[in-house]
């Protein structure tokens, strides 16, 4: 098993040669990108490959996205230290992690409930609080309401969710891939001062599809 120290190069060669060199440039980002430990948000029989230039299963059928994937992402945000960000799509909780690096505060919501209880394992053994969690359906946004600087989703709608662009504030961004399997686009969406939409698609990508919940799944706290 490679040692922390070990851990800390693949983590700095990552930075270098798969997001620093594909143009991710902001410091913040690469910051928090070298200061997450992506090994820990996996199963331990995948840590070797955890700063591998790949996604990797996470189980119930969803995966973690690859490194340069998630700091593309979180640099389109345009994140400031203030800002409230709603993430769609907690999975093991390595992508809200770095968002929590670069914000107030993430409230994070996740279909499948032994996803989001993992991920708050995750969470709390990196030392990260403020994050809260949420079993729900993103396609509803957050439960009870609400509105963010920023959104994420971390999987493919097939169409921009209209409760999530609800919960937009104006001036704020939302970067989402868009799109059936096989044929998505990572978009990101712009609501000016007046509550009008912008779209710009930025390029294909690859996700799993951002599923609805089934009628026996219920939005819930993580204990």
């Amino acid at each position: 098993m490679p040692t922390e120290q070990d851990f800390e190069r693949l983590r700095n060669r990552m930075v270098e040669t798969q997001i620093l060199a594909r143009g991710v440039t902001d410091l913040r980002v690469l910051d928090a990108m070298r200061r997450v430990r992506r090994h820990e948000f996996v199963d331990g029989s995948l840590a070797r490959d955890a700063y591998a230039d790949q996604p990797l299963s996470i189980g119930h059928g969803q995966t973690i996205s690859q490194p340069y994937i998630v700091a593309w992402m979180s640099e389109l945000l345009a994140l400031e230290p203030a800002h409230e960000v709603l993430e769609a799509g907690t999975g093991c909780g390595y992508q809200t992690a770095v968002l929590a690096m670069l914000c107030r505060h993430v409230f994070s919501l996740e279909l499948v409930p032994e996803l989001s209880r993992q991920a708050a394992i995750h969470l709390q053994r990196a030392g990260i609080d403020n994050v809260t969690l949420r079993i729900g359906d993103a396609h509803a946004g957050w439960p009870g309401g609400g509105e963010f600087d920023r959104i994420l989703v971390a999987a493919a709608a097939i169409t921009i969710p209209q409760a999530l662009t609800r919960q937009l504030s104006p001036g704020g961004r939302m970067v989402l891939p868009v799109g059936t399997r096989g044929v998505q686009q990572m978009t990101l969406v712009t609501k000016d001062r007046h509550g009008h939409l912008h779209t710009q698609e930025l390029g294909a990508v690859a996700f799993v599809p951002l599923v609805p919940s089934s009628p026996g799944v219920r939005p819930g706290r993580v204990d």
